[in-house]
């Protein structure tokens, strides 16, 4: 092992119990030199000094590797240090000098490595050799490539039929890789292709199809900087996009003003020491948020709603852009005319001032943004709350203007080139259309499983063979007991992976994992050095090439794994062999078949990369089944929550990316040496007769009327909004139970958990 290999030690600090988190009052800025230090010290740690410095200043670069951590776009002006600490964090995960060998799996037990914390089994590094759990073995032992795709493709020909397969994806997957991914599920027989956007922004694209037309967000990064007003909704960037703190400083000292709507503070929001600046580290850094709005959960719908009602009471909308371009104003109009302003302020925790005043920032501004992740996405009315977004945007004609538009903010790297690619449960006809033509084959026409519906059908043994392509499923996932018991039901569940995770430990009656290359890292095939392609959060497609020697000789890229299984598995008539050997030649295909895409060979290779067309941003034009925008009614219903219980939503602390734990800090909530905490207001605190500090163990409640139970919790008075708390996933996933989905997108309803804290039991 390497100078920098962690240490064997049984004992494992992130563990229930193992310790008490320290708690002081929260940050009030975020970055600075603290996050300079932080990203500095992990990275030191897990790759040395040299390989950090040889790393990092390739970081999303034009001709380096894209960030494997969030998609935020980069622009035309990049700084020589174009990364943010959790990306240097992110970075530094993947390219540890760290190994993790088949002595690393004889020393210990399958079961031994379930009872490790997520932050321990990361902590481990980079896999090197493929594995197998045998059936009948407690632990993974070393295998052969050729005898594992042998053993792969054994399990998925002898199934009854392919739907008996689930092909998940994560969002760190390339274009590249998930376009022959797609193609095997497919040439195998079955549109079982479940991925991360199932449980963040389904409910985007849901809604954003609907009324628009395209699914994505309507904005690039040069909007931000232009537009007059943006609204920062249910999400977090100093922790979660922590480089937007840069555009959004852009746009302040260009006159913009930002609103930010969250249930808790947030550091990054209220003010930014831009770390690429002298006074970023060194003076007071800029205040972001204008305004701060202090929302309950799940009160954006009525919001939007009560925003909108006074727009048309005013009659301050943009009537030549409604008539031109929209559809359904006189049914908006007549449902807002009975809105109940009750509801509204009962439904938001905010009072009439605030959304006055509110609406005075909007009458200012011609050019509006709005802004927004998970916090508006994991509800049940998800779905009609974004519709009341893209209502409020469409009334004053901003969509289809300079910086204005709709901003969806995706949170892992590729998770929306995936999607573009095919990565999804439903295709549409044109896109199997395409598909049949370039290949020559029937793609399977009938709807597939999403993650929600993938886990109910390997509890029921409908779904026999999961293979996950990346990600941690069994931690990103929700319901967990229930999740955990539907994987151990198959007969084959396969990972993908660069490192340990708790999925490996949660096997069917065999289990491989299957080590792969990291962005990072260089791949070389047989026609030479090949690189592979992203796309980030506003549909801007660029290159990424890694250039650090691989961890292990043994390592295959994901595009290998997935052609060399597709040549295992006896699927003909398909050059497998040429798309492993030349990745040109999977670009090649990708230009005939995915709409934007034509040349692309010669794009990708143009500095910068290139931007993906959208008819309502470039040309106002919209390509719903009407042909124009569609403004829509949504009907609110206010979520009341039973006496003595509390509205959780679940949450990333600082130290975390998705289902990845860094460290046991939460620097920016003031949270040090642990995870198990639970943010609630002091006075809600009172009212439950709990004290700050008390260990609690958090129920949920649900229609089914199972309690599922979190143990072991502190609690920490916070300044969230009143009747709602706080936690960190992946531990609280747990609550959620599985059939809780939002409706339309079936996405997991991890903010809106109703919950009773107990004394820990």
């Amino acid at each position: 092992m390497s100078r920098h290999a962690p240490t064997d030690d049984p004992g494992d600090p992130g563990d229930p119990g193992a310790s008490a988190p320290e708690v002081s009052p929260p940050e009030e800025y975020a970055a600075g030199m603290p996050g300079v230090t932080a990203a500095l010290r992990q990275s030191w740690e897990q790759m040395g000094v040299r390989r950090t410095a040889l790393t990092l200043l390739r970081v999303n670069q034009r001709k380096g590797f894209d960030c494997p951590g969030c998609a935020w776009p980069e622009g035309d002006r990049r700084h020589v240090a174009e990364f943010c600490e959790n990306g240097a964090k992110a970075v530094a995960e993947e390219a540890t000098t760290r190994r993790v060998t088949r002595e690393f799996f004889a020393r210990h037990t399958i079961d031994e490595l379930a009872e490790r914390s997520d932050h321990w089994l990361g902590q481990q590094g980079r896999l090197t050799e493929p594995m197998v759990r045998r059936e009948g073995s407690d632990r993974y032992e070393p295998i052969s490539w050729d005898e594992a795709f042998g053993v792969l493709a054994e399990e998925l020909n002898a199934l009854g039929s392919p739907d008996e397969a689930a092909f998940y994806t994560s969002g760190r997957t390339s274009n590249e890789a998930a376009f022959v991914y797609q193609l095997l599920a497919r040439a195998f027989g079955t549109n079982n292709l479940p991925d991360c956007s199932n449980m963040c922004h389904e409910s985007s694209g849901s809604a954003l199809t609907e009324t628009l037309g395209v699914g994505k967000g309507s904005v690039l990064l040069e909007d931000l900087h232009e537009a007059d007003l943006i609204l920062v909704v249910g999400q977090n960037p100093g922790t979660n996009h922590p480089r937007m703190l840069a555009a959004l400083e852009r746009a302040k000292r260009s006159g913009a003003r930002i609103v930010a709507v969250n249930p808790l503070p947030e550091a990054g929001l209220l003010r930014f020491k831009n770390p690429q600046r002298v006074s970023g580290l060194a003076g007071r850094g800029t205040a972001l948020a204008d305004r701060f709005l202090q929302i309950r959960l799940n009160g954006d719908l009525a919001l939007f709603q009560a925003l909108n009602r006074m727009l048309l009471d005013r009659d301050a909308v943009d009537h030549a852009f409604l008539d031109a371009h929209a559809v359904g104003l006189p049914e908006l109009t007549e449902h807002l005319r009975g809105l109940d302003w009750d509801d509204v302020l009962a439904a938001t925790g905010l009072s009439r001032e605030e959304i006055d005043t509110t609406l005075d920032d909007v009458l200012r501004a011609d050019r509006i943004i709005v802004c927004w992740a998970m916090g508006l996405t994991q509800h049940r009315n998800a779905v009609p709350t974004i519709r009341e977004v893209v209502n409020f945007l469409l009334l004053r004609g901003n969509i289809g203007r300079r910086g204005a538009g709709v901003c969806p903010v995706r949170g892992h790297s590729n998770v929306q080139g995936d999607r573009t690619m095919g990565i999804v449960e439903r295709p549409s006809p044109a896109f199997l259309d395409a598909l049949a033509g370039e290949f020559g084959f029937a793609p399977p026409r009938e709807h597939g499983l999403d993650t929600v519906r993938t886990i109910e059908a390997m509890r029921d043994g409908l779904v026999k063979v999961f293979v996950g392509m990346g990600g941690n499923f069994v931690r990103a996932t929700p319901d967990s007991t229930v999740t955990e018991a539907a994987m151990r039901s198959c007969r084959l569940t396969a990972h993908v992976s660069t490192k340990p995770n708790r999925s490996h430990t949660v096997t069917g009656r065999r289990a491989l994992i299957l080590p792969t290359l990291g962005r990072t890292e260089t791949d070389v095939q047989g026609s030479g050095p090949q690189f592979v392609s992203v796309e980030d959060s506003m549909g801007m497609v660029h290159a990424s090439r890694g250039r650090l020697a691989p961890a292990s000789r043994d390592l295959l890229s994901e595009v290998a794994i997935v052609c060399r299984l597709g040549r295992a598995m006896g699927l003909a008539g398909f050059d497998w062999a040429g798309m492993e050997r030349d990745y040109d030649v999977i670009r090649s295909h990708i230009a005939r078949v995915v709409p934007g895409f034509a040349d692309f060979n010669r794009r990708i290779r143009e500095p910068g990369g290139f931007v993906l067309p959208h008819a309502p941003r470039d040309r106002r034009e919209f390509p719903t089944a009407g042909g124009r925008a569609r403004l829509t009614v949504n009907d609110l219903e206010v979520l009341r929550v039973p006496e003595g219980r509390l509205l959780l939503q679940t949450v990333r602390s600082h130290d975390q990316y998705n289902t990845t734990i860094y460290g046991m800090d939460d620097r920016y909530r003031g949270v040090r040496g642990g995870r198990r905490v639970v943010f609630v207001h002091p006075d809600d605190l009172a009212d439950l007769g709990l004290a700050d500090g008390a260990t609690v163990d958090l129920v949920s409640e649900w229609r089914d009327g199972v309690d599922r139970r979190a143990p072991g919790f502190r609690l920490v008075a916070y300044p969230t909004a009143r009747g709602c708390a706080a936690a960190y996933f992946p531990e609280t996933n747990v609550l959620v139970p599985l059939d809780s989905t939002a409706d339309i997108s079936n996405t997991p309803t991890s903010k809106s958990i109703v919950v009773r804290l107990e004394p820990a039991s």
